[in-house]
């Protein structure tokens, strides 16, 4: 369905998506695009992939700006919708550059909320449960305030998304600004790369590739993981009303790392074995979402199944 900019759900809407050519903001950007809006991607392929967004040039309705965006933006158009998931998301790629990751988090957010507010635009900011640090409380709650090391190893992604959610507020409070932020959390499907760093594509790829799955620490440490269309879905959602957020993206259901790693395994048909190693430092043990407020406020839910989204996830590696 068509989704409107300001009026109505009639017209076609001008959407900007900051980190287009990432795992998520490509499938964002799919989306966006079969809904019938005209989208301006924005990437400085820090982590994103070109390859992700190329079938996306053949398409008129997709414009692409290869830009930092904690350097002033060069948009003339008229935009109705921001998007930003512009944001190093594995412990992977930003402990290599905590400097670039916490200016995406300030200057980059300022100049989109800018751009929003100049253009009386609706921006929402994909957060992420990494706000809650590791939680003591579980599940965890948007008015959980979290347990988070400020100076740790991870800081630079843990202070980069606090701030920019401050900032989302500051500027909610003091402009007007129609903002909306999501807490992301763990997700996994097609288009993310094969080296991002995080359980899910580094089991698949170890699994198909005969290696031994690398399990850090004793495995008992929980995630809970949601397929990107389910994401995609509330992001949308989240666009298409008013609520400021934060409100949790997240499946409800929790798994035990070595119970991940077992399944993966399984869904492969792999003979790799399972092998642990030291945790890294300020990893969370328990990481599930309490997702009440997104099914109040959004009608929203998670549906695809861990073993349904696998096997396309896999089925997609494979290829």
């Amino acid at each position: 369905m068509k989704r409107s900019s300001k009026h109505g759900r009639n017209l076609m809407a001008n959407v900007v998506i900051a980190g287009v050519a990432g795992f998520v903001g490509t499938n964002l950007c799919a989306a966006e695009l079969e809904a019938g809006n005209k989208v301006i991607g924005i990437d400085n392929f820090c982590t994103g992939a070109k390859e992700n967004i190329t079938p996306f040039f053949d398409n008129k309705n997709f414009s692409f700006l290869e830009h930092d965006i904690v350097d002033p933006l060069p948009i003339t158009e008229t935009v109705d919708r921001i998007y930003n998931l512009a944001c190093p998301a594995s412990p992977a790629h930003y402990l290599k550059i905590p400097v670039e990751t916490l200016l995406a988090g300030s200057r980059g957010m300022h100049n989109l909320l800018e751009l929003a507010k100049k253009n009386n635009a609706r921006i929402v900011q994909a957060s992420t449960s990494e706000v809650y640090g590791d939680p003591l409380q579980h599940p965890q709650k948007e008015s959980y305030w979290g347990n988070v090391n400020p100076v740790g190893i991870r800081s630079c992604y843990d202070e980069s998304k606090r701030f920019a959610e401050a900032l989302i507020m500051a500027y909610k409070r003091s402009h007007a600004v129609n903002t909306g932020i999501v807490r992301i959390f763990n997700t996994y499907g097609p288009h993310m790369r094969k080296d991002d760093g995080r359980v899910v594509s580094n089991f698949i790829v170890q699994a198909l590739e005969g290696k031994p799955i690398t399990v850090y620490g004793d495995g008992e440490q929980t995630r809970s993981f949601c397929f990107v269309s389910d994401l995609i879905s509330g992001l949308q959602k989240m666009m298409d009303g008013n609520h400021p957020g934060p409100i949790n993206l997240g499946n409800r259901n929790e798994f035990t790392v070595k119970e991940f790693a077992e399944k993966v395994i399984a869904l492969t048909r792999s003979q790799s074995k399972i092998v642990f190693k030291p945790l890294p430092e300020d990893d969370p043990v328990k990481r599930k979402p309490d997702s009440t407020l997104a099914q109040k406020e959004l009608g929203w839910k998670s549906n695809v199944s861990l073993e349904d989204g696998l096997k396309e996830t896999i089925d997609w590696f494979s290829r």
